[in-house]
């Protein structure tokens, strides 16, 4: 099981606060041993993947403190890296756990955290030697990304390889 760091004061807001949250239903019961609270993320969580088309009825996801598991048996390497990413991406969240599948020739992934003023051109350029392939980037981190200009710093992306 690999392990991937976040910044947990990054990212996108969904979690909100737990007096503005709808009341449980029956469609979102609480798991046993899962308070409610931890059902409520969790939930957010789900809901995030499935306007980013993320979501399947494989993927499963699992909530303790500030670190998220991630389970699927029907997701490819790359699917998976974007799952973790959609994840790790939530503010609140500082890490990650997943199982890659293994592919003949599949290298670990390489992510890259956002700092302060950098541009996907100037990370084209470090990472794959020529700024103009910042499209390149920006498509691995789709549905993630929707503007190669709205990145923003303790964002993670993904470096395809």
């Amino acid at each position: 099981m690999a392990i991937w760091d976040f910044v947990k004061d990054a990212g996108k807001s969904i979690f909100g606060k737990a007096e503005a949250a709808t009341p449980k239903t029956a469609e979102t019961p609480e798991k046993p041993g899962q308070d409610a609270e931890t059902t409520r993320k969790v939930e957010a969580l789900k809901a995030e993947l499935r306007a980013l088309n993320l979501d399947s009825s494989d993927v499963h996801l699992t909530l303790r403190g500030d670190t998220v598991k991630v389970e699927s048996r029907g997701a490819d390497r790359e699917t998976l890296e974007k799952l973790v990413l959609a994840v790790g991406n939530i503010e609140g969240i500082a890490k990650v756990e997943a199982d890659l599948p293994e592919e003949a020739g599949a290298k670990d992934p390489v992510f890259h955290t956002v700092e302060k003023g950098e541009t996907l051109s100037a990370i084209a350029k470090k990472y794959l030697g020529d700024a103009n392939k910042y499209h390149a980037i920006f498509e691995a981190n789709r549905p993630m990304l929707s503007d190669p200009d709205k990145i923003y710093p303790g964002q993670k992306l993904r470096i395809p390889q």
